[in-house]
């Protein structure tokens, strides 16, 4: 009897701790910029970039992090996608080179980036892939 408690207890532990470790993956992935693009008045160098963000619901607070600093942070919005893209890449506006988009490879869902006043003279963007 005691030994089964014993199991029931390991096994929960096991799977609250396995389920934390896949929700922590959730909100993160990478981004690798081919060309210099801006976000929320930074201007980001082409590169790789790791992206994190927090939140609940569609509307989120994202982070560029270059290694170990955070170049910039800016609200976001989840979007859902119908078909995952194949890999991962951004959007960015035709004329202001500003960041529109972040697309997760093989993910259902991708982050939005609000128009700012230099995006929304050409609200069409064109994409940038990245691997």
């Amino acid at each position: 009897m005691k030994l089964s408690r014993i199991a029931v207890a390991f096994f929960g532990l096991a799977l609250f701790f396995s389920a934390s470790a896949f929700a922590g993956d959730e909100n993160k992935g990478t981004l690798r910029l081919q060309e210099k693009v801006t976000v929320a008045g930074t201007a980001l160098n082409p590169g790789d970039y790791r992206v994190e963000w927090s939140g609940s619901g569609p509307d989120v607070q994202v982070k560029l992090i270059k290694g170990h600093d955070t170049v910039a942070t800016f609200p976001a919005k989840v979007a859902v996608q119908k078909v995952p893209v194949t890999a991962n890449g951004y959007g960015q506006d035709a004329d202001s080179k500003a960041l529109t988009a972040i697309y997760f490879g093989g993910k259902h869902y991708s982050l939005q980036v609000p128009p700012t006043a230099a995006q929304q003279s050409n609200p069409q963007g064109n994409s940038g892939a990245s691997k």
